[in-house]
């Protein structure tokens, strides 16, 4: 993780991180989030954090390079309810589950009370636009530095160029991508310096959700850890094959921990 943050006493950058299958995931609440990500603002240093549920632990264990992206991260918070129940089998348990489809609305509360700007980046076309619109309403004193939709195909290198520009020339404090898993934590590092963005975050579906293309589960199915089955059966088609590799995963990744639990 970056060491770009001067920790004060009460900063939540002092508390060890947990390690749950293989990433080292932060013990904070959802206020000790919004709280550190203010330090990063303040730091004006380029950097990025991570929002990981059990399809992102699923691919950090099967990449190598995703595993390098996590060691630069600032952070990496736990958005799937499988890992929270995981670190209770650890010492020191998480405190709760931090979504970054929760998050980007108490995160965009904050930054029109302290007058951050942010860019919103990706989704499909007009989403971007419209989920900035939602919460411009929502929160009336929001600044919406930009918003960006690339077509659904490789940039050359002259367009990724004009649209690392336009993001610059906004100079957001907090960049959110929605580019999908693992692309958008990949195009962010390696675009990190040239943005010079403070704070970066892949927010994955939740643009979707904020512009109300896509319907988010009832609350009941996010606190019990089925948030999952409720978008499986909305996107079966999309979804399958990557909801049976995350089930086979967490079946391998809990009866190793409970194994490993059993010999201490």
């Amino acid at each position: 993780m970056t060491e770009s943050v001067v920790q004060n006493r009460s900063s939540p950058f002092r508390l060890k991180p947990v390690p749950v299958w293989g990433l080292p995931l932060v013990p904070w609440t959802m206020e000790q989030t919004l709280d550190a990500i203010e330090e990063l603002i303040h730091a004006r240093k380029p950097s990025f954090f991570i929002t990981a549920n059990l399809n992102y632990a699923m691919l950090t264990d099967q990449n190598p390079q995703l595993q390098e992206v996590n060691r630069q991260a600032a952070f990496i918070l736990a958005d799937g309810m499988p890992l929270v129940w995981a670190s209770k089998l650890r010492d020191r348990p998480l405190p709760e589950r931090v979504t970054g489809s929760d998050l980007i609305y108490r995160l965009a509360e904050r930054a029109a009370q302290k007058g951050y700007r942010l860019f919103l980046l990706g989704a499909g076309p007009t989403i971007a636009a419209q989920a900035a619109q939602r919460l411009q309403e929502k929160y009336p004193h929001l600044q919406i530095a930009g918003t960006e939709c690339p077509p659904f195909r490789a940039l050359s290198e002259q367009e990724h160029e004009e649209l690392l520009t336009r993001i610059r020339s906004t100079k957001p404090d907090i960049l959110m991508v929605a580019f999908g898993q693992p692309k958008g934590e990949f195009w962010i590092v390696n675009n990190l310096d040239r943005l010079g963005v403070p704070v970066s975050v892949q927010v994955g579906a939740s643009l979707d959700f904020v512009a109300g293309v896509v319907k988010r589960s009832p609350k009941i199915f996010q606190k019990i850890g089925l948030e999952w089955l409720y978008r499986l059966l909305q996107e079966p088609k999309r979804l399958t094959g990557r909801y049976v590799q995350n089930l086979r995963f967490l079946a391998t990744a809990w009866c190793a921990s409970r194994f490993r639990r059993r010999e201490i």
